[in-house]
């Protein structure tokens, strides 16, 4: 037999449904000298049969079935390197794609110089919505080559072994397998063969494509969307450990800094958006496990963060759970914390005492947010909903408190608006807030969705009120947060003979924001939107616009 130049492991679980998929974009790549390896993790359901009959369609496909679950990818990884054929390898995941030119790509850079590993950049797409994104663009944003991570520990944050080929050379010598047992194991095995590489390349050209299901059932989610388990939290907070064991063991300590900083910025904020909707039980036991980690950590990895997200983590290490919750909502936007206290120097700090630790007033002070000089349009301010009344129809009455902790807003009542857009024409909603005592103001508003103006094909989407506040001639707007908890309010509208199920909700993760989602019902649905769909494609608007201007 020909012997390979790349051996492509696919691992699965349970994946009958869209093993094909991801084996179809191996067989279509532009490099055809491959070798498809399956590693079945011991499937129950239909995946040995689809993985069978892949096999006999194509000569390059093997089957390998592990012989009992192991419950994670490595072991899958891993017995397939023990049996791979060619002289690279790559890793792809059952419920993913290799784009058409991606071995090629990978390949060449190979085989322009002695490397270790090529890598290049990584598609991600949302599956409910079709949205495409780049994985960390700017580090694969021009085609280098680096003679080791030194050279850029922002690499760190690219921990995917998905997005790499590897020199089987490389692996062996080093004796480098995906860690058995531990969930994560892509953050190990990547931060080694980083630390371990002599050399490595990068392209910028998309070699994986990698599917996000958000919204995925708890029993089909990835590992990465299982953050409701404190079993996630301890696995991944377990691996920083072994990567911190293996930085000092091989010399690599000059990274730890950058390796923490990695850490809080990605690993810790993926549960920090999560925060504010965990109960005090989750909190707790969350605390103890995260607590004496952060401890660990290099004060100089705080300070790279923003912030906002600094004022999070000094308030979980405090057992502060209330104010944590009410800091996380913020985190991404420009949300201001409802109260602020000045010491004698008139230094601000988040929340109503100052500080009684070094630590946390160097964690929670405020000054680098400027609240009370920076411009107006990008100012601090916190607009909540206390109170939500359902009305007739579509109708809602909602009371909004406003909280202005650098006082930028004058003394006496303010003129304020709520903004939505749910198509291309802006439905306004103007309303008074009213001062309650200094930096804070309250008002009430009636909302009657039925007056949004929208396409004559409906609108199907979901849209987030903003508050716009006014203030010489400048404008701001900022989020509009829901109560965490509300039940779900819906109805059936029909307003110029377009017929909408409106429903209003919490958002339900991140700041928590009030929620308006539209889905066109009868005929709206049925007829209207694949009709204008058909019509309104670019060759048909083009042609319109060539008669328009013909026409004038």
């Amino acid at each position: 037999m020909t012997t390979p130049d790349v051996t492509v492991t696919v691992i699965g679980y349970n994946d009958a449904a869209r093993l094909p998929r991801a084996v179809a974009s191996l067989r279509a790549q532009t490099h055809r000298n491959i070798e498809i390896v399956i590693s079945d993790d011991h499937s129950t359901d239909d995946t040995p049969e689809v993985a069978r009959r892949l096999a006999a369609e194509d000569d390059r496909v093997r089957y390998l079935r592990l012989p009992e679950n192991s419950g994670g990818c490595s072991a899958p990884r891993n017995r397939a390197i023990d049996i791979a054929r060619a002289p690279y390898l790559m890793f792809l995941d059952s419920d993913d794609e290799l784009p058409p030119r991606a071995v090629e790509l990978l390949l060449a850079a190979h085989r322009e110089r002695e490397i270790d590993f090529a890598m290049g950049a990584v598609r991600r797409v949302r599956v409910d919505n079709g949205r495409r994104t780049t994985w960390m663009p700017h580090l694969v944003r021009e085609r280098r080559t680096l003679d080791g991570i030194a050279a850029d520990p922002r690499l760190l944050f690219e921990h995917l072994s998905t997005s790499k080929m590897y020199a089987r050379a490389f692996l062996d010598r080093h004796q480098l397998r995906f860690p058995e047992g531990i969930h994560y194991e892509d953050q190990l095995f990547s931060a080694q063969a980083y630390c371990l590489a002599e050399a490595f390349t990068i392209i910028p050209d998309p070699v994986y494509t990698w599917y996000i299901e958000p919204y995925a059932a708890e029993s089909s989610a990835s590992i990465s969307n299982q953050r409701h388990k404190i079993s996630n939290v301890a696995d991944r907070v377990h691996v920083q450990r072994l990567i911190d064991d293996f930085l000092a063991e091989s010399g690599q300590a000059g990274l730890r800094e950058d390796k923490d900083f990695k850490f809080l910025k990605h690993d810790f904020r993926m549960y920090a958006g999560d925060l504010p909707y965990r109960d005090d039980a989750w909190l707790t036991e969350f605390a103890e496990i995260m607590n004496p980690y952060l401890d660990t950590l290099a004060e100089g990895a705080y300070a790279r963060l923003p912030r906002p997200e600094r004022v999070v983590l000094e308030l979980l290490r405090a057992g502060d759970l209330d104010g944590l919750r009410l800091a996380a909502r913020g985190l991404g936007h420009p949300v201001a914390p409802r109260e602020i206290t000045t010491d004698a120097s008139g230094t601000a700090y988040w929340g109503d005492t100052v500080p009684a630790t070094e630590r946390g007033r160097r964690e929670l002070d405020l000054a680098d947010l400027e609240l009370e000089t920076r411009p107006f349009s990008t100012a601090y301010f916190r607009h909540e909903i206390t109170d939500l009344r359902p009305g007739p129809g579509a109708a809602l009455t909602l009371t909004v408190r406003t909280y202005d902790p650098g006082l930028r807003l004058p003394v006496g009542p303010q003129r304020a608006a709520l903004l939505l857009s749910p198509g291309r024409r802006r439905l306004t909603v103007p309303f008074r807030l009213d001062p309650v005592r200094p930096g804070v103001f309250e008002g009430r508003l009636h909302l009657d969705l039925t007056k949004a103006r929208l396409p004559l094909q409906g609108f199907e989407g979901v849209r987030h009120p903003q508050i716009r506040l006014q203030q010489q001639g400048l404008a701001h707007s900022g989020l509009l947060l829901a109560p965490l908890r509300f039940p779900a309010l819906t109805a059936r509208v029909e307003s110029g003979g377009v017929a909408h199920r409106i429903t209003v909700e919490p958002e339900g993760r991140n700041p928590g924001r009030l929620q308006i989602r539209w889905q066109p019902v009868g005929i709206t649905a049925r007829v209207l939107r694949p009709v204008v769909r058909k019509v309104d494609r670019p060759r048909v608007r083009n042609a319109f616009r060539l008669v328009t201007s013909a026409l004038k």
